[in-house]
């Protein structure tokens, strides 16, 4: 109907104009990539390897700039308030749109209706890691340390309702072991300690540590994703470790303010999922990082996969019992 009136009115053409002109003008100044967490981890290291890539296409600078605290909702709320042209963007991990809105009754942020989804950006297999003081080489033996001295291990997350809080609470229940939680605010602190031996295990990104375990710093014991890892084909999954109900993946992804025009949207994905198909980008980042890009990744797909990672961490968290800390 509106079409109609619009060719009776001789309007569609400059109408369509407009659109096209509005496409041609965005971006008219740097963007920036908001990430709620501290520098070092793989969530902030993505989005300084994706500005990079995409400024060129883009033809503006793409700023990353990390704003974390408060569980995400620091950097988020900036996006969410954010006038809604293309312009702010947040770039984040998976709890801040599919656990934290189980975990915090007052978030500073509805992470549906203040975010519309512009693409993932990709995958990553998460490891059980133990520093090698631990004296484990093995999930098994880990997970018979622990039955041998409840409460003596801890393990460390990058903060309370984190995907490595919720996926170490699910091997806490299937293994039926109990591990005291340190919650940090990033990875890296995370790390560090790790490295330290002020904790004794995490479940993190492998990218994230693999510098790490190469040096014998750091040592994986199993993976959590159905398929053995590129980076270290010689580790077992999960599975094949006997827990085979033990499945932890992470994810990352573009979101933009609520309202921004689907023609920015399409723009800013069409952008992102050219370097993320690219060989050129895959050889010298996703594959050494241990990334894997989405096989069809429109803002839809991505609208349609979150709706589903929010149903399987409600169940996982019914499951787990986890809270935040």
């Amino acid at each position: 109907m509106l079409v109609r009136m619009l060719v009776r009115g001789g309007l569609l053409i400059p109408v369509l104009a407009a659109v096209t002109a509005f496409a041609q003008t965005y971006p008219s100044r740097p963007i920036r990539f908001i990430v709620p967490v501290p520098a070092g981890g793989a969530t902030d290291i993505s989005a300084r390897a994706l500005a990079q890539r995409l400024a060129g296409p883009l033809g503006q600078p793409v700023i990353v700039e990390n704003r974390p605290g408060a569980h995400a909702a620091i950097g988020a709320g900036v996006v969410a308030k954010a006038p809604p042209d293309g312009h702010t963007l947040l770039f984040t991990a998976a709890s801040t749109i599919v656990i934290n809105p189980f975990l915090y009754a007052n978030l500073a942020y509805d992470p549906v209706g203040d975010f519309v989804p512009v693409a993932m950006c990709c995958s990553m297999a998460q490891g059980v890691i133990v520093n090698p003081a631990v004296g484990v080489n093995s999930l098994n033996e880990l997970v018979a340390l622990a039955r041998a001295k409840p409460g003596a291990l801890s393990y460390g997350s990058m903060g309370s309702g984190s995907t490595g809080h919720l996926y170490m609470e699910l091997l806490k229940q299937l293994a039926g072991i109990d591990v005291l939680h340190v919650p940090y605010k990033g990875s890296s602190p995370a790390v560090s300690d790790l490295v330290g031996g002020q904790i004794s295990m995490m479940v993190i990104s492998l990218g994230v540590v693999q510098g790490q375990i190469r040096s014998g710093k750091l040592r994986v014991l199993a993976i959590g994703s159905p398929q053995r890892s590129a980076l270290f084909p010689e580790v077992p999954t999960s599975a094949e470790a006997s827990f085979a109900g033990f499945q932890a993946l992470e994810w990352i992804g573009l979101f933009a303010p609520a309202g921004t025009p689907r023609v920015t949207v399409a723009n800013l994905n069409a952008h992102m999922t050219r370097v993320l198909g690219s060989r050129a980008f895959r050889e010298e980042w996703l594959d050494k990082e241990g990334l894997e890009p989405p096989a069809s990744n429109t803002p839809e797909d991505f609208a349609a996969f979150i709706q589903a990672e929010m149903q399987r961490t409600r169940k996982l968290l019914q499951l787990t019992g986890a809270k935040a800390d």
